[in-house]
């Protein structure tokens, strides 16, 4: 079994409700959504005429090159989304507005493990599973791979 199949597989065990995968699929881009907001306002470097590189598309790439060890067609669909989360987070360009969308994806978080799954989230278990949420959200819309869910 890949370690992609693993991961897929216990994090489902953790999100077998629809209710819980529905506030996951509210909250997870909520939450990135505001990481990048509020990374996007620590300045690495400028690129020249490509503008201004932040902490946030460094940590977007350092998440991309990872999930591409782990499977190539699932770091593509994130590779798109989080370029598109970033650009939205840019455009906002308020770190403030990126706090409360990080808040409130929390929020849907907690209140899909309490109030739908009754179980604690993946990443207490494991911190891999923070990075494994975003892929578990578009394998669910893609259907790249198919999820073997582990006993939790």
């Amino acid at each position: 079994m890949r370690k992609i199949d693993a991961y897929l597989g216990d994090y489902a065990a953790y999100h077998s409700t629809r209710g819980n995968v529905v506030c996951h699929f509210l909250g997870i881009p909520l939450i990135v959504f505001g990481l990048l907001s509020m990374l996007g306002a620590v300045p690495i470097a400028h690129m020249g005429g490509l503008g201004l590189l932040t902490l946030a598309e460094v940590l977007l790439v350092a998440s991309i090159l990872y999930d591409a060890s782990l499977d190539l067609p699932l770091a593509a669909a994130w590779l798109v989304s989080g370029a598109a989360l970033d650009a939205l987070a840019r455009w906002v360009g308020d770190w403030r507005v990126g706090l409360l969308a990080f808040v409130v994806g929390w929020v849907f978080q907690g209140i899909g493990h309490a109030r739908y799954e009754k179980k604690a989230p993946a990443f207490l278990k494991n911190f891999v599973h923070l990075l494994v949420g975003p892929l578990f959200l578009l394998n669910e819309l893609l259907h790249v791979r198919k999820i073997q869910e582990r006993t939790a």
